[in-house]
C-alpha cells in the first residue's frame, strides 16, 4: 500500500484540500534566506564608515597571521611539525573569528583553525603542539576558552553546542564560535549541532569557511545547495553569506551574529567565501585537482591586499603601520623558530594521563607494562654505558 492509497489520502478523499496544520513551518522562512551575494564592505561606499582602529588593527594581525602561517610551513618542511595544514589566503577568516568574541566567550577550532587560536592569544608553540605530536591538546583550554584543535571533522560542532547550552541553562553570559570547513558541512556532526542549536535556541554561531575543497574534493561534488549559508533555513536559524577575504565584513558579520547569541536570539550559520592558497597539507599534491591559473585568481582577492587598498585610500597606511606590523611578525615568527627548535622533554608515561578520571584496571596493566619496559631500558643503557655487560650481551658468541 502507498501512502496515497492510505485511509484519508486525496485519492480516497478528494474533499481533502491537504494535511492538517501541524505540517506548517514554525516561522517564516524569508528573514533566515542569505543575500543572493556573500556581504562585502572593501571597495564599497559602506566601507568609508569603518572606523580606522579596527581596521589597522585587522591590517597588524592579517600580517601577522600570514608569517605566522610561513613559519609553520617552512617548521614542517624542517621535519619540526609532523603535518600543518596552512590557513594562507584564509586570514580574514581566522583573524575576525578571534576578533567577534569577548574574553568569557569560547572559540571552537578545527585542525585548520591554529592561527584563530592564536589570535585569541594563544601561546604559538601550544597551537602547534598537536601538530607536532606530542602529548595532548598542549594547552589548557579554559586559560583563553579555546577548545582543543579538532582533527575529525565537525565533531567540535556537538561540543561547541553543548557548552553554550550549559551556559545558558547556567545563566552565564558566553557564546560559542565553531569554525569548519565546507568539507565538515557533508558530516553527520554537523546536521545534528545545527538542529540541536535551533531547537535549544543555543548561543552558538557556526562559521563554514568556504575555501573551495575538502582535501581533493570540489564543493560542487559534496552539494547542490544554492549555497552551504541556505543550509540555515532547513533548521530554522538565519543563513549569512559574506565574502571571507573581506576582513571587515566577516568581522561585522560575526560580530552581529555573536551579539544576537548574547541577546537570546539563537545560533546563525555564516559561510564565509574565501579559498586554500597553498596545499592542504604538506602530505597534498594541490596540482592534481586544481590549475595554477585559478590559484593565480584567488591571490588577486588576498585579504591583505584588499585591506591595504582601502587604508591606502583612506590614507591609513603609512611606513609606520607596515613597519610595526612586519615587526610583531618578524617577532613571533623569530620567536616560533627558536622555540620549535629545542627538542621537548618526552615522558612516555604522560600518555596515560587525562584519559580517565580514575584508571581502569586494564589501563593501570597497560601504564605498569611500560614502567617496566622503561626501566628495563634505562638499566640495560645504564650498564651498556658503564661497560658492565648485560646477560643478553655475555650469551652472545
Amino acid at each position: 500500500m502507498t501512502v496515497l492509497e492510505q485511509p484519508g489520502s486525496s485519492r480516497h478523499t478528494s474533499s481533502l484540500a491537504g494535511p492538517p496544520p501541524a505540517w506548517r513551518p514554525r516561522v517564516d522562512p524569508a528573514p533566515l534566506l542569505p543575500d543572493a551575494e556573500p556581504y562585502r564592505l572593501l571597495g564599497t561606499d559602506a566601507a568609508r564608515r569603518l572606523d580606522a582602529g579596527l581596521l589597522k588593527r585587522l591590517y597588524t594581525e592579517l600580517v601577522r597571521g600570514r608569517r605566522y602561517n610561513a613559519q609553520a610551513t617552512a617548521l614542517t618542511r624542517q621535519g619540526r611539525l609532523a603535518v600543518y595544514p596552512s590557513s594562507t589566503g584564509q586570514e580574514a577568516c581566522q583573524v575576525a573569528a578571534a576578533l567577534a568574541l569577548e574574553e568569557q566567550d569560547w572559540l571552537f577550532p578545527s585542525y585548520r583553525d591554529t592561527l584563530a587560536a592564536v589570535a585569541r592569544g594563544l601561546d604559538p608553540v601550544q597551537a602547534l603542539t598537536l601538530l607536532r605530536g606530542d602529548w595532548h591538546t598542549g594547552y589548557d583550554p579554559r586559560e583563553h576558552r579555546v577548545a582543543p584543535l579538532c582533527t575529525p571533522l565537525a565533531t567540535q560542532l556537538p561540543h561547541a553546542v553543548g557548552l553554550a547550552h550549559a551556559a545558558r541553562l547556567k545563566g552565564d553570559d558566553v557564546v560559542a564560535l565553531a569554525l569548519v570547513g565546507d568539507g565538515g558541512t557533508s558530516e553527520g556532526d554537523f546536521h545534528e549541532a545545527l538542529n540541536f542549536a535551533a531547537v535549544w535556541q543555543a548561543p552558538v554561531v557556526f562559521l563554514v569557511q568556504n575555501n573551495g575543497f575538502a582535501i581533493s574534493v570540489p564543493l560542487a561534488k559534496q552539494t547542490v545547495a544554492p549555497s552551504l549559508a541556505h543550509k540555515a533555513v532547513g533548521y530554522g536559524m538565519p543563513g549569512r553569506l559574506v565574502d571571507g577575504n573581506d576582513a571587515p565584513a566577516v568581522h561585522e558579520v560575526l560580530t552581529d551574529a555573536v551579539r544576537r547569541a548574547r541577546e537570546g536570539g539563537g545560533p546563525t550559520l555564516v559561510e564565509a567565501v574565501t579559498y586554500r592558497i597553498e596545499a592542504h597539507t604538506n602530505a597534498d599534491d594541490a596540482t592534481r585537482y586544481r590549475t595554477g591559473a585559478e590559484v593565480e585568481a584567488w591571490r588577486a582577492h588576498d585579504p591583505i591586499a584588499l585591506l591595504e587598498r582601502e587604508l591606502t585610500a583612506r590614507d591609513l597606511l603609512d611606513e609606520e603601520l607596515t613597519g610595526s606590523a612586519r615587526e610583531e611578525a618578524e617577532r613571533l615568527a623569530a620567536d616560533l623558530r627558536e622555540r620549535m627548535h629545542a627538542d621537548p622533554p618526552l615522558d612516555p608515561m604522560a600518555l596515560f594521563d587525562h584519559v580517565f578520571t580514575e584508571q581502569s584496571a586494564q589501563l593501570r596493566a597497560q601504564a605498569a607494562q611500560l614502567r617496566a619496559e622503561l626501566a628495563a631500558e634505562a638499566e640495560g643503557h645504564s650498564e651498556t654505558t658503564t661497560g658492565t655487560a648485560t646477560p643478553a650481551q655475555e650469551a652472545r658468541p
